[in-house]
């Protein structure tokens, strides 16, 4: 496909259409732009009862809203792939099972996990699961369609990122994160500053005075700067930060995640002058919520993710779905249910050629001036059908940086353990990481995990001696 027929007609597959926190909205992306609903949308899942109602939805919706967007639809990513200009991987298997195993099992060992799924051993076990799966997609790719950006969208978004980067340098990649989808996440810290009074006061000229820069490893990220026409607001920030403080964030997720969100923000900016911006995250990321002091601190340790809660959130997602196929809910209605994807909003930008920036996980290129050029890095970036450029951010406070390193160690070491299927890697992976304090500690949790997810985990694991 040449570069004139891709912008009229870009073809999008999706592996993972089943997953709700990102098939449903790909579909409204998909259909909403007008540079993408000439297009085809190919929805690839294992999974063919889920994967026929993401089609026959996506169907529903482009003729109600009048667009002649091609929807296909595979349990064989295979049959899909030819011809793709962009591939987003976001599947995710049995997650929401394996990461409640990944925390009880830590949690026998001390260690707090209310997300489990990019640091500590839950991070570490989702990409001994996910990653063999995305270098079998890789290779496809590589062969099927060769020329096609592929998006990564499964955490750890740090770990594949560097492995697609590392080890598939034939193919154009980058990672995402939800997060910080732009210019969402720079209209809500221009509300905490008090530039403006809801987002949707945000425009153009706001966003021009605003100098914001964001960086760090993914779910490690801070604010190192906020300024507005040369003011610093990082301290009314801050502050409207601790008057939110309470039980749960305003971020809209529920359980463990929520916890607690705003006094954490305010308690790490307190300690670093820096504010975190993905704290649901980043307060896992860091050992002072795991109960291990000995005395008692005004912000409780991490509940744990909540396994069966998150069941049932999925129970309700899909029963949505349903509503939509049978009618209970109109058709109609689906447009203003939903909103645009980070991943889908990117693919428009670079197909339409719009000039957007956004927040990309990519290797740093100098934006964080002292962290290494290779260093895998969230960071703003200039994306186009060129190319990821990230856009010149400035050093990382002392402090912050050394933990930044400590984690990316943790990841690229993950990453050789995992394609190497070294148990030498795999130790020394989870002994650097940050919230791992006893070596028999870290044996017994590798022992159990592997016997308790071996139907998830290759084979070679387990011929070893």
């Amino acid at each position: 496909m040449n570069d004139t027929t891709m912008q009229q007609h870009p073809k999008v597959v999706v592996i993972g259409a089943g997953s709700l926190f990102f098939g449903r909205q790909s579909i409204w992306q998909m259909v909403h732009s007008p540079y993408l609903n000439q297009g085809t949308l190919a929805l690839v899942d294992t999974d063919e009862e889920r994967l026929s109602k993401m089609v026959t939805l996506a169907e529903k919706v482009a003729r109600e809203n009048n667009v002649s967007l091609k929807v296909e639809g595979s349990v064989d990513r295979r049959q899909v792939l030819p011809g793709a200009d962009f591939v987003v991987l976001s599947f995710a298997e049995q997650s929401v099972k394996y990461r409640g195993i990944d925390c009880e099992v830590s949690l026998k060992y001390g260690i707090r996990m209310c997300s489990g799924d990019t640091i500590g051993p839950g991070g570490i076990f989702r990409a001994m699961r996910e990653l063999p799966v995305i270098m079998e997609c890789a290779k496809d790719i590589e062969a099927l369609c060769p020329d096609a950006w592929v998006i990564n969208y499964i955490n750890p978004s740090t770990v594949h990122g560097i492995a697609l980067h590392r080890y598939a340098p034939q193919l154009k990649s980058f990672a995402l994160c939800d997060s910080h989808h732009m210019p969402h996440k720079k209209a809500y810290y221009a509300v905490r500053a008090g530039i403006i009074g809801d987002h949707s006061e945000f425009t153009q000229e706001i966003d021009q005075k605003f100098d914001f820069r964001i960086a760090g490893v993914n779910h490690f990220t801070w604010l190192l700067q906020a300024e507005f026409e040369g003011e610093n607001v990082m301290p009314k920030i801050a502050e409207a930060m601790r008057k939110l403080a309470g039980d749960e964030n305003n971020g809209g997720d529920r359980g463990a995640k929520a916890l607690f969100n705003d006094a954490i923000t305010y308690e790490l900016y307190d300690i670093f002058g820096i504010i975190p911006t993905c704290t649901a995250h980043t307060k896992e990321y860091v050992r002072y919520w795991q109960g291990h002091g000995k005395t008692a601190d005004s912000i409780p340790p991490l509940s744990i993710w909540e396994t069966e809660d998150r069941y049932q959130r999925h129970d309700e997602m899909w029963q949505q779905v349903d509503d939509f196929l049978a009618g209970n809910i109109p058709i109609a209605d689906y447009m203003g249910t939903f909103g645009p994807d980070h991943a889908t909003d990117i693919i428009e930008n670079m197909v339409g050629n719009l000039g957007k920036k956004f927040f990309i996980n990519t290797l740093n290129q100098g934006a964080v001036t002292n962290m290494n050029e290779d260093s895998f890095l969230e960071l703003l970036c200039d994306v186009s059908m060129d190319g990821v450029k990230p856009v010149h951010v400035g050093e990382m406070p002392r402090g912050i940086r050394g933990m930044q390193e400590l984690v990316l160690d943790t990841h690229e070491l993950t990453v050789e353990a995992v394609l190497d299927q070294s148990y030498e890697k795999l130790r020394r992976a989870m002994l650097t990481d940050p919230l791992v304090n006893s070596i028999s500690d870290a044996d017994q949790i590798i022992h159990e995990l592997l016997e308790l997810e071996r139907e998830m985990i290759p084979d070679g694991w387990y011929n070893k001696k």
